[in-house]
């Protein structure tokens, strides 16, 4: 990558510490987007038992990108000069390829494992990511970033309780989810610093909207009549726009424009705090039960976090621009 860039030394630290906390907001959305989810889908309980559950959440997340699509035209219409480019397809296929398997993974494992076994699995994507970047990478994570990594995923892992592996099918399938994230993180630290975020962005959720919505017709045996009856349904609505503006649009703008000043580990163990929202919201609203687990799993997240921060150099973490 270019070494234009990158930030300079006196510039990096407070760039750094200002990307952590955009990036710690954006998990705090992420926890959100399940109830949101949640909620569309508790309204549609009559269209999943008809269609079937596969085609009426890849519908809802083809709603959600797509509206994510329009907002970014709406706001940045500069990046339309992006659909010019090929190298901006090529690298938001990457980025909206990635993300496009990872949520289909994610959602097909959730009909057969609990919800403690998926929040381990998935939470496997910070150890992925470290393992991917040493593997990728001439300058491997330094020492601090390994026992972040490790304290991130027990934290987020046990945030719910002890998980439960019998290895089935939906245990394979949402460790094959974590390693689709991981890639995700590390291509979005390599391909926005070689190009423009903003166009990248548009391009990814172009190829997760209309790839969702390709899904979502292509597995429904009446695939009008879904779409119909799931836009009518009172209480569908309100959730799909705001995972359309909260959870894509806000979210992944943020991130396409910030992780680039982080090293991706350490963004992977930001990243983890997405369960322990996740969980304080399911309290709020009574969809979780408290246990003790809570304050263990998100205390060595919290933990693991405070130990990369105040290990890391003056001068950043000098992430190789090929990493």
């Amino acid at each position: 990558m270019g070494g234009e860039n990158v930030e300079g030394t006196s510039a990096f630290v407070p760039q750094r510490r200002k990307a952590a906390l955009v990036l710690l907001s954006v998990t705090l959305i992420w926890g959100a987007t399940f109830i949101w989810m949640k909620q569309a889908l508790n309204a549609l309980e009559v269209e999943i038992q008809v269609f079937g559950k596969f085609p009426v959440v890849a519908y809802l997340v083809a709603l959600r990108f797509l509206i994510a699509m329009v907002l970014v035209l709406a706001v940045f219409p500069k990046t339309m000069n992006g659909l010019r480019s090929k190298s901006v397809w090529t690298g938001g296929a990457i980025l909206g390829g990635l993300m496009l398997v990872g949520f289909v993974s994610q959602m097909v494992a959730l009909d057969d494992i609990n919800p403690a076994t998926s929040a381990f699995l998935t939470s496997l994507y910070v150890v992925m990511t470290a393992l991917l970047t040493m593997r990728m990478s001439q300058h491997p994570p330094r020492r601090a970033l390994y026992w972040g990594v490790l304290l991130a995923t027990v934290g987020a892992a046990f945030i719910e309780g002890p998980p439960h592996l019998s290895w089935g099918w939906g245990e394979i399938i949402t460790v094959a989810c974590a390693l689709f994230f991981a890639l995700h993180i590390i291509f979005t630290q390599k391909l926005t610093l070689e190009m423009d975020p903003l166009m990248l962005t548009l391009t990814s959720f172009m190829v997760v909207g209309f790839g969702s919505l390709a899904l979502a017709v292509g597995s429904a045996s009446e695939a009008v009549e879904m779409m119909t009856q799931v836009l009518q349904r009172d209480g569908v609505l309100l959730p799909v726009f705001l995972l359309g503006v909260g959870g894509s649009f806000f979210c992944l703008v943020a991130l396409n424009m910030y992780q680039r000043h982080m090293h991706p580990v350490q963004a992977a163990i930001i990243y983890a705090f997405e369960p322990v929202w996740a969980t304080v919201f399911g309290l709020g609203l009574g969809l979780v039960d408290w246990t003790w687990w809570i304050p263990f799993g998100g205390g060595v997240l919290l933990i693991g976090n405070i130990l990369v921060e105040i290990t890391s150099p003056d001068e950043g973490d000098k992430t190789p621009t090929n990493a």
